[in-house]
């Protein structure tokens, strides 16, 4: 499934999420397709800024879904649905970089990035340059913190680090991102 923006507009309510999920979990694929346009582009995004590649991105969102068929039975629907979307999007990225990081390959593709960071379009572009050169540890923290909103706990558990390295991690992103946007250290 090519990502795009939505072409169908969906209500975003826990309750439809679950309705869609349910009627996945029976094999009906229309559920898919309706999950898909309510929460790819999201996804998208969160994987991108994860991997730094948008080509990564796509691949990890398709995966996403090509396997949410089966994974939706592991959904324990404790949270919201599309919370749990986005702690495996997280996982599948993080695999992503790890593979990459072995195989040494570090091309970053920001082509298309579509976050709002700043009013203009120069410096949103600095930042997302800035924040794709930071080492990939400090780029997975700083992104999962100061972006996507986790708790360093949660990072923690996600990353299987300690919270305190985590917040280590974010003031060295943090730094780093200063000095590399001309704020000093």
């Amino acid at each position: 499934m090519p990502v795009s923006e939505p072409s169908i507009p969906f209500a975003s309510e826990r309750s439809d999420d679950a309705a869609l999920v349910q009627r996945l979990s029976t094999g009906d694929l229309d559920a898919l397709d309706a999950l898909f346009h309510r929460h790819a582009s999201a996804l998208l995004n969160l994987a991108r800024r994860i991997t730094g590649s948008a080509v990564d991105a796509e691949d990890v969102v398709q995966d996403l879904f090509v396997g949410l068929p089966m994974a939706v039975r592991r959904y324990a629907e404790r949270g919201s649905f599309g919370a749990w979307l986005r702690t495996v999007t997280v996982r599948l990225a993080l695999d992503r970089v790890r593979r990459r990081t072995r195989r040494h390959e570090v091309a970053l593709d920001l082509a298309g990035e579509q976050t709002a960071v700043s009013e203009t379009p120069e410096v949103r572009w600095d930042l997302e340059g800035a924040i794709a050169a930071l080492p990939d540890d400090l780029r997975m923290v700083f992104v999962l913190k100061e972006v996507e909103g986790f708790s360093h706990a949660e990072i923690g558990r996600l990353l299987g680090i300690r919270t305190g390295t985590s917040e280590v991690r974010l003031h060295r992103a943090v730094r780093a991102l200063r000095r590399a946007l001309g704020g000093g250290a």
